[in-house]
């Protein structure tokens, strides 16, 4: 799909907001710091997008290119990165940000590749809400040395954690044990105990020198926002 594929699917989306009323081109406009004729020519095809505009509108609309591209287009790009060998399953290395919004980790935003036994992968038990089978389930992230100093000594600086994105309702994997999750946060990943206070996540790190966090449910549902259970930590020797 090129770049002018991409824009006119973006236009789509912005139009099937627009219908629902869940979106005005005011409110985009305000939203991208755009003036409100530039979002009119965009959606009305008078005049295309910059770099720069398609993702400052991609982000004001929390979407991701990935949401544009079509699910064959997306399969086909992912190919056979998660093909198997024998007794052991292939399993991305991702960047936190990737790991968080992307459905299928795609061949260019693969940082490497580790091999996991098929039959200790088929042992972990899913909680996935409705959608997210459709995920690839299994991706491996670095964790960023501030996250791991807050989950300390669960995490340690140079951690790589094993995600398990068919596993993201608020249910505990194990009887008075809590789940470590990973939750999307600003299209990031950050590393914690997670529970719902209302219509808000509370984050709550393991290190108790480090504050909990607090963030605003983005809809009804928390797993829109939880990218997975934590289900394995590697340490680098």
């Amino acid at each position: 799909m090129n770049a002018s594929a991409l824009q006119e699917e973006l236009r789509r989306v912005l139009w099937e907001r627009i219908k629902a009323r869940k979106l005005t081109g005011l409110g985009l406009a305000k939203q991208t710091g755009f003036e409100q004729a530039y979002i009119s020519n965009f959606l009305n095809r008078k005049r295309s997008l910059s770099l720069e505009g398609m993702d400052r509108i991609l982000s004001a609309q929390n979407l991701s290119v990935y949401d544009l591209l079509k699910r064959e287009e997306i399969n086909k790009r992912a190919s056979s990165i998660t093909s198997s060998d024998g007794d052991f399953e292939n399993v991305v290395l991702t960047e936190p940000e990737v790991a968080a919004t992307a459905p299928t980790i795609t061949r260019d935003n693969v940082r490497d590749i580790l091999k996991f036994k098929k039959s200790f992968l088929r042992r972990l038990r899913p909680a996935a809400a409705k959608g997210r089978e459709e995920w690839q389930r299994f991706v491996l992230m670095k964790v960023h040395a501030q996250e791991a100093s807050s989950m300390y000594p669960r995490l340690l600086p140079g951690a790589t954690v094993l995600i398990d994105r068919h596993y993201n309702l608020l249910q505990p994997y194990r009887r008075n044990e809590t789940n470590i999750y990973a939750v999307r946060r600003n299209r990031q990943c950050t590393i914690k105990y997670v529970e719902r206070d209302g219509d808000h996540l509370v984050l709550r790190p393991h290190n108790q020198l480090h504050p909990i966090s607090v963030l605003p449910l983005e809809g009804s549902d928390p797993s829109e926002m939880i990218v997975g259970r934590v289900c394995h930590v590697a340490i680098e020797a």
